[in-house]
């Protein structure tokens, strides 16, 4: 067996074991969601889809879920019109401190979610004296989202370069109808990826929430860690948690596909 070959073989024997490591305890969580055993032993003896009907009937699991897509829906908004515009003026515009800027977007995401949390905390209720609330969660979850739709964005409009607009524009369009018709179709796949990895980062964020969300609000995070270690409950928690995982799975999926199919200008 040549060196070359016994190196693919151990890497490939370590992705297999990241990958094992990652989403077994996942596949998991997914069959105790069926699991008839109330003590989830291991193997699963028998299935069962009673603990999907209660949780289906659970008024608090419910509402946090409808927290958290309003959530999550609402900051996305926000994140993809503040992130488009940042985009822009960082790649299209040359200024003093444009790298500092740039650094300062990114930045949040990049910080420790408790250290975020804190100083949004901070900010909100002791130097503008806002009651933590819905509104408080929304601009805090806005913070990092915006991130994601900034770097897909600067990432499309340097391949993109300008010679489109410039061509439009030469012709005689003016520039909000060189947007409409030339630039914002090509720009469509990646805040539409952006836009999805926002939500999912909005909507399985727990740490941020914690410290800027407001007294007996919840999102489907704060729930679950709620209602982990009640036994009554744990059935539907896993339930939450199955959902969980598909609410935050699919969207990095369609995401994925849209960044990377750029020949075909990012279609599914």
């Amino acid at each position: 067996m040549s060196a070359s070959r016994t190196t693919r073989l151990v890497l490939l024997g370590a992705l297999v074991l990241g990958l094992a490591v990652i989403y077994f305890p996942l596949l998991v969580v997914l069959l105790n969601s069926v699991n008839a055993d109330t003590t989830f032993a291991w193997p699963p003896s028998s299935f069962t889809l009673e603990w999907w009907h209660r949780a289906l009937g659970n008024q608090g699991a419910l509402d946090a879920l409808a927290t958290s897509a309003l959530v999550g829906v609402a900051s996305t908004a926000i994140s993809l019109v503040l992130g488009t515009m940042a985009a822009f003026a960082l790649q299209r515009f040359r200024f003093f401190g444009r790298d500092q800027v740039s650094l300062l977007i990114i930045l949040p995401i990049a910080l420790p979610g408790i250290v975020t949390g804190i100083a949004l905390n901070n900010a909100f209720r002791t130097i503008l004296g806002i009651d933590l609330g819905l509104f408080t969660v929304i601009v805090a979850h806005a913070t990092f989202s915006i991130v994601v739709v900034f770097n897909n964005v600067v990432a499309r409009l340097r391949r993109m370069g300008g010679n489109l607009e410039e061509a439009s524009m030469d012709l005689g369009a003016g520039g909000a109808t060189t947007f409409r018709l030339v630039t914002f179709p090509m720009l469509r796949s990646a805040l539409l990826a952006g836009g999805l990895l926002a939500f999912a980062l909005s909507f399985d964020e727990i740490i941020v929430t914690t410290f800027t969300l407001g007294t007996g609000m919840e999102t489907l995070p704060i729930w679950i860690l709620n209602n982990l270690f009640r036994p009554n409950q744990a059935p539907i928690v896993n339930v939450v948690a199955a959902v969980l995982i598909v609410f935050s799975t699919v969207p990095v999926y369609l995401a994925q596909r849209l960044s990377g199919d750029t020949n075909a200008g990012g279609r599914l």
